[in-house]
């Protein structure tokens, strides 16, 4: 049974910074690349970051760059988003997928997905 688990979400004040995680388990981890999306009310689900199974290739969507950054650890099957200077807009749903593919900046491109983990950013 595949299962990926989000957790770190909260309440965080503009400025601030988070650092979201990942657990996987029911597939061979180190076959996998990792992304994370989020969602906001009322708004499409939208790329963040991705990784691929190595760790050596990352990208991540340009309103993150330079803020946030992806990791993994191929060891105990988890994947990482630290976020630092949280802006209100960052404000969403952040889901974590896995997929077969060599890396993927669109949800379809995923093969599951976590519940997500809420991330609130006040002004």
């Amino acid at each position: 049974q595949v299962q990926l688990v989000e957790s770190g979400g909260g309440l965080v004040q503009a400025g601030g910074s988070l650092r979201l995680s990942c657990a996987a388990s029911g597939r061979t981890f180190i076959n996998l690349a990792m992304g994370w999306f989020r969602q906001a009310p009322g708004k499409e689900r939208e790329f963040v970051a991705d990784i691929r199974w190595s760790g050596s290739n990352t990208y991540y969507a340009d309103y993150v760059k330079g803020r946030i950054t992806i990791s993994r650890d191929n060891a105990k099957n988890m994947v990482y988003l630290q976020m630092n200077s949280l802006k209100p807009e960052d404000t969403a749903i952040y889901y974590c997928g896995d997929t077969k593919a060599f890396m993927s900046i669109t949800s379809r491109g995923y093969d599951y997905w976590g519940q997500g983990t809420q991330v609130t950013v006040s002004s």
